[in-house]
Formats: C-alpha cells, structure tokens, sequence
C-alpha cells in the first residue's frame, strides 16, 4: 500500500520544531504512520522509534580555522617586517613589559630574602628609572650587592 506521507512528515516537522526533510519514517512502519492521525498517535510513534529526527548537519569548520591560523602567521618573520621598530608594539608597550617583569623578579628576590628592604627599594627605583637593561643585569645588580662587604 504506497501511501503520500508528506502531510504527515509536514505534521511531524511542525510538531518538532525542525525542516521536513530532518524527519524520518521506518520504512517497514509506514502503514501505522498512514494511520496516525492526532499529534498524540504521531507522539507515541517517536516514542517508538517508528518515526525519528535526524541530527543536523553543519558545515564543517576545520578547514577555516585552519586557514585563519595560517593567515595570522604569516608576515611575523624577520623579512617580511615593515615599518620603525617602535611601530608594530609601541615603546611604551615594550617598557611596561619590561618594568613589570623586572618588579616581579624584585618581589621575588625579596620573598626570597636574597635583599633586604633598603636595598630593594634601592633596586626598584633603579627600575624605575630605566637604569637596568633586564632581568641578567638585575641578576648581576643583586649578586653585586650580596658581594659587597657590610660597612
């Protein structure tokens, strides 16, 4: 018996909210289809898994992310850098970087009881001021210290 299931599977698509081609009939169940009537018979045949909703297919994503980690790439090597050396990350950028890497090392070498007080502020204003190039020339800056004899 062919039977037109096309209002049923509108019906069903409305009743769940997706397109009709997502819905499924059981082709060995489709009598029982033909016979539902109510959007309750329809209910207890999903429930029966006489009738089913197929998952939704999107377009797949890898390929494009793929491309943007490529793309975001390219043009950070050493030729293909344009423009002053301040003009891709500002001086100023490069100078908080710097002073707040060299500050946290002071607070560690202060944890560590490596200075004393005096002495780090000593250093911190020495930071501060842009007088310590970077982190080996507080390292050497602190062994100075500790190597000079207490007077």
């Amino acid at each position: 018996m062919v039977v037109n299931l096309k209002s049923k599977k509108r019906l069903v698509s409305r009743m769940m909210g997706v397109g009709v081609h997502r819905v499924w009939l059981d082709s060995d169940h489709l009598d029982e289809v033909a016979d539902a009537i109510t959007r309750d018979n329809i209910r207890g045949l999903i429930t029966a898994n006489k009738i089913k909703i197929k998952s939704f297919k999107g377009t797949s994503r890898g390929r494009a992310k793929l491309k943007k980690i490529q793309r975001k790439k390219r043009g950070t090597t050493a030729g293909s850098k344009q423009g002053a050396k301040g003009a891709r990350i500002g001086k100023k950028r490069v100078y908080v970087k710097k002073i707040r890497s060299l500050r946290y090392l002071l607070k560690v070498f202060k944890d560590r009881k490596e200075i004393n007080n005096q002495q780090f502020w000593e250093l911190y204003k020495k930071v501060g001021g842009n007088l310590v190039r970077n982190k080996a020339h507080l390292h050497s800056l602190v062994k100075e210290i500790k190597t000079k004899p207490k007077s």
